[in-house]
């Protein structure tokens, strides 16, 4: 069965579709079922026998856009520029603590979205009767994050590449400084930290590798021989495959994983504290009695 890849609406979201009968081919427009309705979207990637089969829920493909589906989209945006204009207008003018990012108007005109953020709970019911009453459609306010904002409005990184979360990403997985730590890398919040204000995304992508890496090697602070003498070991560079160890006058020595047969190759001993063993009071041989 082959697969299609159709990127639509806000924030670049990309869903997998069926063609069935239609041909496709890349920057094609169609028309496909969502949950909130129909929807006009853009062929991404088209894939005859993809290799991994597809478990989850495909979206049904109703027709290639038609001339007429593109005069529709056409329109839908001009509505959208208009409705965000006149939402921030009564958003100052109801001083509502508010700010407006996106507005999606559904491809049938049966409701429009306004997506925003705030810092906590708003009442909005005013500001919903204003735009019920100019534009005569259902109306929902969206409340998101700040990282779903920068999904919508997108940017580049400090990597200089444009947004992982605006591009590929379809969700946001948890992210913590540990994981900066145990990957060594800065903790310098300006240099982990995404244009949202939040731990970058990708600090995710290799922590696995990391952890499994982890698993063969001795603990910091485990004590190893080495061609130089016994020392403890105080880092690792994961990068450069080698490890810095104490030595017993206080040198730090580096040496390469393979080197001390750490790795792949399995971890050399560590060297283990030695109990310190308490003396046991030695037993006299006794004479036995001389017989009378």
């Amino acid at each position: 069965m082959s697969l299609a890849k159709i990127c639509l609406g806000p924030g670049n979201h990309c869903c997998l579709v069926d063609p069935g009968q239609f041909s496709l081919k890349p920057e094609d427009r169609v028309v496909l079922e969502h949950e909130s309705g129909l929807k006009l979207g853009r062929v991404v990637g088209v894939y005859p026998d993809p290799e991994t089969p597809f478990a989850g829920r495909l979206k049904s493909l109703v027709r290639v856009a038609t001339p007429e589906d593109l005069a529709q989209e056409e329109m839908n945006r001009l509505l959208e520029k208009q409705a965000l204009q006149f939402c921030q207008a009564r958003v100052e003018a109801h001083r509502l603590p508010i700010y407006l990012v996106q507005v999606e108007c559904l491809f049938d005109t049966s409701k429009i979205i306004f997506y925003f953020t705030a810092p906590g709970r708003v009442d909005f019911r005013e500001l919903v009767k204003d735009l019920v009453q100019e534009f005569r459609t259902r109306i929902e306010l969206r409340q998101i994050g700040v990282r779903h904002r920068a999904k919508m409005v997108g940017g580049l990184g400090i990597c200089g590449r444009g947004l992982c979360c605006a591009g590929f990403l379809r969700d946001f997985e948890p992210v913590s400084v540990r994981m900066a730590k145990e990957q060594q890398l800065s903790l310098n919040p300006n240099k982990i930290s995404g244009i949202c204000g939040r731990l970058m995304c990708c600090l995710t992508y290799e922590y696995s590798s990391y952890q499994e890496l982890r698993k063969s090697l001795p603990k910091v602070g485990k004590r190893l021989q080495t061609p130089e003498g016994e020392g403890k070991i105080i880092r690792y560079n994961f990068i450069r495959e080698t490890v810095t160890l104490e030595m017993e006058d206080r040198r730090e020595v580096e040496f390469s994983l393979a080197e001390l047969g750490i790795g792949e190759a399995g971890p050399v001993a560590a060297v283990e504290p030695v109990e310190p063993v308490e003396p046991v009071a030695a037993v006299e041989p006794v004479e036995p009695d001389s017989k009378a």
